[in-house]
């Protein structure tokens, strides 16, 4: 496969296609890549964005994997993820980050969501969390033009709790009760990281993830 670190080369580079330090130290402690190198595009002066205008997932998890591979020369990791109501026939979705405005905050997310599903019960209030990691292989490009591209995905259900609870986690996760817990229940705001880090859409993406980053030498 195009992009395969030879065995036995001296700590593989792995670029996480993010300007984020924090999403590069959550990736890394979920893949436990104790041998690879994992860098951001800042690490690499790397100032390029992503144009993430896809309408799924998958698609922006794939432009922002391609980018990073293209101008780095390096095997690519982006993820892409979001919430998905079942109420609001799956939104958020894609603009999960943007929901309440272009400039919104979290607390303005949460509040936007739990005002559009004021009033339902429990049963309509089912959600999940998603994540779809891409890992973009430099080298020859397909037959269209793209490169080399393997997606996993993890999701997380639950559904949106009636009220905030917690300062853990970030994004949604105040709102946001797990499957397993009771309605009333603790939401991911209230989960211990490691807690999290066991159920979490990103951690399911990542595991699945793994063994194909193991078998290129990583």
């Amino acid at each position: 496969m195009a992009g395969t670190v030879a065995r036995g080369a001296a700590r593989p580079r792995l670029v996480i296609a993010t300007h984020s330090e924090h999403k590069r130290r959550e990736l890394a402690d979920l893949l436990h890549l104790e041998q690879a190198e994992l860098l951001t595009l800042d690490d690499l002066g790397v100032a390029d964005e992503a144009v993430e205008d896809g309408q799924t997932f998958e698609a922006n998890a794939r432009i922002k994997a391609r980018l990073a591979a293209r101008v780095t020369g390096l095997p690519s990791l982006a993820d892409d993820s979001g919430i998905e109501v079942d109420a609001l026939d799956g939104g958020p979705g894609v603009r999960t980050r943007r929901y309440a405005g272009p400039d919104a905050t979290d607390a303005g997310n949460n509040a936007k969501l739990l005002a559009a599903l004021d009033g339902l019960p429990p049963e309509r209030r089912g959600a999940r969390y998603v994540c779809v990691l891409a890992l973009a292989l430099p080298g020859d490009a397909g037959p269209r033009g793209g490169l080399p591209m393997v997606l996993r995905r993890g999701t997380c259900r639950g559904r949106i709790a009636t009220s905030p609870r917690g300062t853990g986690g970030f994004g949604y996760d105040p709102i946001f009760e797990p499957l397993g817990e009771p309605p009333g229940g603790r939401t991911l705001g209230l989960y211990s990281a490691v807690e999290k880090h066991a159920i979490s859409h990103r951690a399911r993406a990542a595991r699945a993830m793994l063994p194909v980053l193991r078998e290129l030498g990583f």
